[in-house]
């Protein structure tokens, strides 16, 4: 009964986890997918190693290479990546934690509460960050500094030049903004249908 309980409580951890939080906040299917076969996956091997005469830290060790393997396969940001690893920490507690409820449950608990509020859009809002093509070579920090706080309307707490091209004029920077002010509308943006330059912004 008690491991029956554990695994309904991991169940609904992870799909409050994946449909209720991550998936309305960064609407990517296939990490969905990939978090709800993860933690089941986990759960079930997990749950068979705490019945068996194998240790758990045999299994934990192979749930580290293969939770390598895949971080390794493609690209995640690192919010994808805390959910990946909560989805696999959802798994380990409902299924080695068979024991007891309470502690796995709370813990349950504690790991989606925490990702709902550290991944809240209202958690450091004004905070970005963003890889910028600026179509002039900027060799001089402060200017290159000061023209991002104007063109992002923010200001600037750390820039990373990853590349400044003399001939082609441009200049490719890592830059870590606050902003401040929300930029004016430019004239002749969306309302009218002409186009508006701006820097390239890649993502």
């Amino acid at each position: 009964m008690t491991s029956t309980l554990l695994y309904s409580a991991d169940l609904v951890a992870i799909v409050v986890l994946t449909l209720g939080v991550y998936f309305p906040r960064h609407h990517r299917r296939d990490l969905v997918v990939a978090y709800l076969g993860v933690n089941v996956g986990v759960l079930a091997v997990s749950a068979a190693l705490a019945t068996s005469g194998v240790g758990a830290g045999l299994g934990l060790g192979l749930f580290g290479v293969l939770s390598i393997i895949r971080l390794r396969s493609t690209e995640l940001a690192q919010t994808e990546v805390a959910y990946y690893f909560s989805a696999l920490a959802l798994g380990l507690l409902g299924g080695l934690g068979a024991g007891g409820t309470v502690l796995p449950v709370v813990l349950m608990v504690m790991i989606v509460a925490v990702l709902f509020v550290a991944d809240h859009p209202r958690v450091l809002r004004r905070h970005r960050q963003q890889v910028v093509r600026l179509d002039t070579a900027f060799t001089d920090e402060a200017a290159l500094v000061a023209h991002l706080e104007g063109l992002l309307g923010a200001r600037v707490h750390q820039v990373e030049v990853q590349r400044v091209d003399l001939v082609d004029d441009t200049t490719l920077v890592d830059v870590r903004y606050e902003v401040v002010k929300v930029p004016a509308r430019v004239p002749g943006d969306g309302a009218t249908g002409h186009p508006v330059r701006r820097p390239a912004v890649l993502r």
